[in-house]
């Protein structure tokens, strides 16, 4: 696929713009006027996608991740067949813990499974931390990916430390996630001591992306919305923000999402980013009142809505966008990952309405 092609094609709407930076989806992630509100959707590399599944077909996911040109192939779909203003690399966020030194594989159908999950602190000290050459791959994709996209934005990504731990310490995913809290109140020593030895990994991952030249970084914190206000607070903030303040010099706008974080709002604006991610059950506004009037807001369309008829996912389309036009700064997404059996024809007509009823 030629530069020129991927880097039109989120483009044919509007006029040449200066380079990922000057990017609807970098504008507004900055809260600067834009021509249209920039879309993008979480899971979007992959998942629903038939080239997707065939690209992929026979190869374990965290081989996948390591091959620099499927990563690029992988990434650069979405942008191919949607038109959407941001690519977000292929990879999953157990990638940097695997280069760690820990023994885990991603089972499909179940997720990350962890051969010895983390309870003590010689646990975490088998952890090591990782350099740039653990994660060279992901170097080379990302570089291949900036020369093939032109003037579309890379958002790089990582899981933040809660969600890391919460794997390592269950063994793989959990509903309840009862060890993990277990091991938060019964061992805060050895509690803080993982999530500081994640904190600088994730750090070090996502340095690496900044290095190769994504446009944009997010912060992935799936599970946090498992936890008490208080105890978000207490064992996670700290070092979310050890890794999103740790960018603060990067030049790259940086990302906060969680899942079910409607409480936790107000302390994940907190901890460094400049855009932090609501899921469907928030509104808009109403959240962005929670996060404070300083940082952008992304979301928040329920996948599930996807599968409802045409008139149905319009509707709620326009709904969102009014909501988030309340924010000083405005990417529409879902509030959650694209599910495997959505239509990928349906997210291609969703980034048209989005581009159409937003144009200024």
């Amino acid at each position: 696929m030629s530069t020129t092609t991927a880097g039109n094609a989120a483009r044919d709407d509007q006029p040449a713009l200066g380079g990922p930076a000057d990017s609807p989806f970098v504008r507004a992630c900055r809260r600067e006027p834009v021509p249209h509100t920039p879309v993008w959707f979480m899971r979007q590399a992959g998942r629903s996608l038939p080239e997707y599944r065939e690209v992929r077909a026979g190869i374990p996911m965290l081989e996948s991740c390591r091959r620099p040109e499927l990563v690029t192939e992988i990434t650069l779909q979405p942008v191919r067949r949607h038109g959407v203003d941001a690519a977000i690399l292929f990879s999953d966020i157990v990638v940097p813990v695997a280069a760690a030194g820990v023994d885990l594989d991603i089972v499909p159908g179940t997720g990350p499974v962890v051969a010895e999950p983390v309870r003590t602190l010689a646990d975490v000290d088998r952890i090591r931390t990782i350099d740039p050459s653990d994660v060279s791959f992901v170097d080379e994709a990302v570089r291949l990916l900036v020369a093939e996209l032109g003037e579309t934005p890379l958002i790089g990504f990582a899981g933040a430390p809660f969600t890391l731990a919460s794997y390592l310490v269950e063994g793989g995913p959990s509903r309840n996630h009862v060890r993990t809290k277990a091991l938060m109140h019964g061992a805060p020593d050895v509690w803080h001591a993982l999530l500081a030895r994640l904190a600088e990994i994730t750090l070090a991952f996502l340095r690496v992306q900044v290095g190769a030249g994504v446009s944009a970084v997010q912060l992935f914190d799936s599970w946090a919305g498992a936890l008490s206000a208080a105890d978000y607070r207490r064992f996670v903030l700290p070092h979310s923000t050890t890794v999103l303040r740790g960018l603060a010099d990067a030049g790259v706008p940086r990302i906060h999402f969680g899942v079910g974080t409607a409480e936790l709002l107000g302390a994940m604006g907190e901890a460094g980013a400049d855009v932090v991610g609501v899921d469907w059950r928030t509104p808009l506004d109403a959240a962005t009142v929670r996060i404070g009037p300083d940082l952008a807001v992304q979301g928040n369309l329920d996948p599930a809505v996807l599968f409802a008829p045409w008139p149905v996912v319009e509707a709620e389309v326009r709904r969102v966008l009014g909501e988030g036009a309340a924010a000083p700064g405005y990417v529409f997404n879902l509030g959650h990952g694209v599910l495997p059996e959505t239509d990928p024809d349906v997210l291609t007509r969703v980034v048209a309405l989005v581009h159409e009823a937003s144009a200024s």
